[in-house]
């Protein structure tokens, strides 16, 4: 199973990622983080193709994606 993590502090909420994941595994969350942005979240790693489609995008390199 692939893993992606996302350093919720670095995120501004654009919402890039949660837009070119195939199968919809983000989403913005309803928690911000210390520089009041709501931020990206995981809401399922189970079917992670590992793309890595979120990580290219975004543009505050928040993402990182880790293949088995």
């Amino acid at each position: 199973m692939n893993k992606i993590t996302i350093d919720k502090e670095r995120c501004k909420g654009c919402g890039f990622c949660v837009s070119v994941c195939p199968v919809n595994l983000l989403e913005i969350g309803k928690e911000l983080n210390l520089q009041g942005h709501y931020h990206a979240k995981v809401v399922s790693y189970d079917g992670c193709s590992g793309c890595c489609n979120c990580a290219l995008i975004c543009p505050d390199v928040a993402i990182e994606i880790y293949r088995d």
